[in-house]
């Protein structure tokens, strides 16, 4: 670069000092120093910073932070020590006020520059964030890897940034206080044992990881190992729903043999994973023990076979309806519960899923005639969320497993008026209205209706809706498509396709699902506008 006719360049390992103006998408702050770029994790907007060069292009760097010279009047102490080496509370250090600002900024820019949306348009169809009270302690799930440190000991905690290097930390801010103990509870065991932590280089070693949900409503707590080994490979074989209680639990040890075995012979698939148990049942809430299956030497962390070893196979928690166009967003009375199980998809801030379902309830505008699609529908969370205001509701889901406990929760809740399918959404739509439809076991809907529903909501992965999928939905021409995203930019993307179609965007809200992360949840009516639409 030129400043004042000299050639200025920088490289690696060059310091700089530099005012942060702005933060990126991924949290990242941004300075400039004489027309030059700088994009540096961990500082904030408005702060002042030395920064050493860690990788240079020709317009811009990244810097990795050194000291902060004058804090930002944004910057707040972070709660987590580990919050910089961790890399998953990207916005820690920034007040919680100010992240409500970034992500209403965040969508508001991607709705612009990825979807083509006119600053006016989007300005008129936005409305205010839906943030925390309490920013902290949100989680009702957490997957923790497990493995060993430089001295062989076995540790727990989250991944580095960008690496797969362990960080020991057993207390995280955004998980519940009884994870703590959990993991704890299940090193000393390992410990005690002579239990070996999975090791990634190797494929060898028996537990890989370590997930613990939560139901906020019913206290109740789940723990489930993904151990290293083929489900043949165990002593013996059970079914799913193969378990034991507390009570049981005392009375196998009172039965012991002289032998020291347990006369009940239940499947043992961890050494001493009965003492395991008698201590995890000492914990509060504990409900559910259970073992996952994964022999495959990849990033996926769980395997499709579990065994519950203790307990239940799952755990309930109740989700509330809430009318978000009241000031502190107060319960309506009406409220569902839904039975859990280690693989079930289900939000993980269960605060502010009431109210973004709510929100997606309201934005269905549902008057008990209409007929609904819910593709990526998992246990049916939202469908049976519809169904109480809709005449009928069918679900789309690739999980089985979610698909089973979808059908469980609408029994539970006594909703009848819902059929769920299981398929890629992608795939099972486009076939489905091809087809010119199929039969359904509800009284209420005819294929018809199915093929030509009133309202879609589609709630997908990071990665949006697929082609296919929106291309079959302007083909069902439904009056109206709620889309809920947690990803602002595919969320653009796809409504730029919807609006091509044919849809206008009437509302737009930001939910704060993840709160000292850059991640947000958004929740969007469309209307169709163009009749004429073939």
């Amino acid at each position: 670069m030129k400043t004042r006719g000299v050639t200025m360049e920088y490289k690696k390992n060059d310091q700089v000092t530099v005012t942060i103006q702005d933060m990126g998408s991924d949290g990242e702050g941004i300075g400039r120093v004489n027309g030059f770029t700088l994009f540096i994790k961990d500082a904030v907007a408005g702060d002042t910073v030395e920064a050493r060069i860690i990788k240079c292009k020709k317009n811009y760097a990244y810097g990795r932070l050194e000291k902060v010279v004058t804090p930002s009047p944004f910057r707040v102490e972070p709660r987590c020590r580990f919050h910089r080496q961790c890399g998953g509370c990207q916005l820690q250090a920034l007040s919680y006020e100010k992240q409500l600002e970034f992500k209403q900024k965040k969508i508001r820019d991607d709705l612009i520059r990825i979807g083509g949306f006119s600053p006016e348009q989007v300005d008129a169809c936005m409305e205010p964030i839906v943030g925390m009270e309490a920013p902290f302690c949100y989680r009702n799930k957490a997957q923790y890897p497990v493995g060993t440190d430089k001295n062989g000991n076995v540790i727990t905690g989250f991944y580095a940034g960008r690496t797969h290097n362990i960080i020991a930390n057993t207390d995280c801010c955004l998980g519940v206080p009884e994870n703590e103990r959990i993991l704890r509870c299940i090193l000393h065991y390992m410990e005690e044992n002579h239990v070996s932590a999975y090791e990634e280089n190797s494929g060898q070693g028996l537990i890989r990881h370590v997930l613990i949900r939560k139901g906020f409503t019913s206290g109740e707590i789940m723990v489930c190992l993904v151990i290293n080994q083929e489900v043949t490979h165990v002593s013996n074989k059970c079914n799913k729903d193969a378990g034991w209680r507390v009570s049981d639990l005392v009375s196998s040890t009172n039965s012991r043999s002289a032998s020291g075995r347990n006369s009940r012979k239940d499947p043992e698939y961890l050494p001493a994973q009965e003492n395991l148990c008698r201590e995890l049942a000492k914990i509060d809430g504990m409900t559910s023990v259970s073992v996952n299956f994964n022999p495959h030497r990849n990033n996926v962390i769980m395997g499709k076979e579990i065994r519950t070893i203790w307990g239940n196979p799952t755990i309930s928690d109740t989700i509330h309806v809430r009318d978000m166009g009241r000031k502190g967003y107060p319960f309506t009375g009406q409220e569902l519960t839904f039975h859990i199980s280690p693989l079930s998809f289900y939000q993980i801030n269960p605060v502010q899923t009431e109210k973004l379902y709510s929100l997606a309830l309201e934005y269905a505008g549902l008057t008990g005639k209409e007929t609904v699609w819910d593709l990526y529908c998992g246990i049916g969370t939202i469908s049976l969320f519809l169904a109480r205001s809709a005449k009928s509701v069918f679900g789309v889901e690739v999980i089985p497993e979610a698909i089973w406990d979808a059908q469980k929760n609408a029994a539970e809740n006594g909703i009848s008026n819902g059929e769920f399918f299981v398929g890629k959404a992608e795939e099972v739509l486009p076939a489905f209205y091809e087809r010119g439809g199929v039969e359904t076991d509800l009284q209420e809907a005819s294929a018809e209706d199915m093929r030509h529903p009133d309202v879609i909501v589609v709630d997908p992965p990071r990665k949006g809706c697929g082609e296919a999928c929106l291309s079959t939905i302007l083909k069902m021409k439904p009056e109206r498509v709620v889309y809920v995203s947690c990803d602002p930019a595919t969320l653009a993307r796809d409504l730029a396709v919807l609006r091509d179609g044919g849809y206008e965007v009437r509302r737009v809200r930001g939910v704060d699902q993840f709160p000292q992360t850059v991640h947000v949840e958004v929740a969007c009516c469309l209307q169709r506008v163009n009749k004429e639409n073939p």
